[in-house]
C-alpha cells in the first residue's frame, strides 16, 4: 500500500533528481510491439511522469493513478495529455476490459497485490500485457569506492528493513507477481547502464528514496565530494511482462 507522505514532501525535487529510464528499455518496448500509437494504457503509481512522457511521446493513450496530490499536480503540468486520477490504485474502479497495457514503472513494491492484480486482470482487454519495471540504483554486480561507502551508511543502521520481498529482487518480485496465478511472466530482462553525479545530484536523488532518512543523505552526499565532487553510478532496470491466464 501506497504512504505517499515522503514523496510529497520531496515532489519539487523528484522530477529532475530521479534519472530517465534507460534507452535500452524503450527500444525493448518498441521492439515488443507495446508501444503502439493509440493504445489505452493504465499506469499505476506514475509520480511526476518519468514513464508517462515517453508513453506519451510514443503516441499512447495514458491514464495515469497516483495517490500523491503534489506529485499529481505537477504530473498534469508536465503531461497534460494523460488523464491524470489522483488516488490510490486499490481505490480505482479500473473497470473491464478497458486497457490494452498496464505499466508499474517503479512502483509495484507501492501495491496492495492482493487488491490490484485482480483489478488489473480485469481492466486489462483480451490480449493485453501488464508491464512491471523498476531502476534499481545501485548494481551490486560493480563495486566502486562510493558503493563502498553507501554500504557503510546502509550498516549502521538500527531500524528494521522494509517488510516483504526486496523490491530490487527481480525474481522476489515475479513470484510475487505470478504467485496468485492469475498472470504468467516471460523472462526478466535486465538493462545496464551508468551515470555521472554530482555531490549535488546525488543529494537530490537520494533524497527521493523513501527508506533514506536526512542524516544518511548527507552522509553519501559528503562521499562525493572525499571522492573527487563526481562519482560513476552503475545501475541496473529490470523489465518483466506480465500475461493474463
Amino acid at each position: 500500500m501506497v504512504d505517499p507522505g515522503h514523496f510529497e514532501r520531496y515532489a519539487a525535487v523528484y522530477a529532475d533528481a530521479r534519472p530517465p529510464y534507460p534507452a535500452a528499455l524503450w527500444e525493448e518496448l518498441r521492439r515488443a510491439g507495446y508501444l503502439t500509437p493509440g493504445h489505452r494504457v493504465l499506469e499505476l503509481g506514475a509520480g511526476t511522469g518519468q514513464a508517462t512522457g515517453p508513453l506519451l511521446a510514443a503516441g499512447l493513450a495514458v491514464t495515469a493513478v497516483e495517490p500523491g496530490p503534489w506529485l499529481a499536480e505537477r504530473l498534469r503540468a508536465t503531461h497534460p495529455a494523460a488523464s491524470v486520477v489522483v488516488a490510490r490504485a486499490e481505490d480505482v474502479d479500473l473497470g473491464e476490459a478497458q486497457y490494452d497495457l498496464a505499466v508499474a514503472a517503479t512502483s509495484v513494491h507501492w501495491l496492495d497485490l492482493d487488491v490490484v492484480l485482480p483489478a488489473v486482470h480485469r481492466a486489462l482487454a483480451p490480449g493485453g500485457t501488464f508491464l512491471v519495471w523498476r531502476n534499481v540504483f545501485g548494481d551490486r554486480t560493480v563495486p566502486t569506492p562510493f558503493r563502498a561507502r553507501v554500504a557503510e551508511v546502509v550498516a549502521r543502521r538500527t531500524r528494521p528493513p522494509r517488510p516483504g520481498p526486496d523490491a530490487e529482487d527481480a525474481v522476489q518480485s515475479v513470484a510475487a507477481l505470478t504467485r496468485s496465478g492469475l498472470f504468467r511472466a516471460d523472462p526478466v530482462r535486465t538493462f545496464r547502464w551508468s551515470v555521472d553525479l554530482d555531490a549535488d545530484q546525488v543529494w537530490r536523488l537520494f533524497t527521493t528514496f523513501s527508506d533514506w532518512t536526512p542524516d544518511e543523505v548527507d552522509a553519501v552526499a559528503l562521499a562525493v565530494r572525499d571522492l573527487g565532487g563526481v562519482v560513476t553510478e552503475h545501475y541496473l532496470s529490470w523489465l518483466v511482462e506480465l500475461h493474463p491466464c
